[in-house]
């Protein structure tokens, strides 16, 4: 009577748990994405960490992942993204137009 259940419940421990991607980390310095192009794997929910170590807010914005998050000065923020197609995503700080970075979801 029991035996559906507890096989059941075998065959979904049994199963492999999907691996995690670690955290990327990203930084703005000197009006700079730091790096300024971050590989990240295509098909894979990403987290990534973007830390303002200018003295002024900056701001992660990405019209092709629709991602926009304010970070403040000596401040951190999480982005998830993904998963991702293969290409190249880029992103921006929208204070400072200058500042740009892309994603490349291999």
């Amino acid at each position: 009577m029991y035996r559906p259940v507890v096989a059941a419940l075998l065959l979904i421990c049994a199963v492999p748990a999907f691996a995690e991607e670690p955290p990327i980390t990203i930084t703005l310095r000197d009006h700079q994405f730091v790096p300024s192009e971050v590989a990240v794997p295509a098909g894979v929910k990403v987290t990534l960490i973007v830390r303002n170590e200018q003295t002024a807010n900056a701001e992660f914005e990405s019209t092709s992942l629709h991602r926009e998050k304010i970070v403040g000065p000596g401040g951190q923020i999480t982005v998830f993204v993904g998963p991702l197609d293969p290409g190249s995503y880029e992103f921006f700080d929208d204070f400072n137009g200058a500042t740009r970075g892309h994603l490349v979801a291999k």
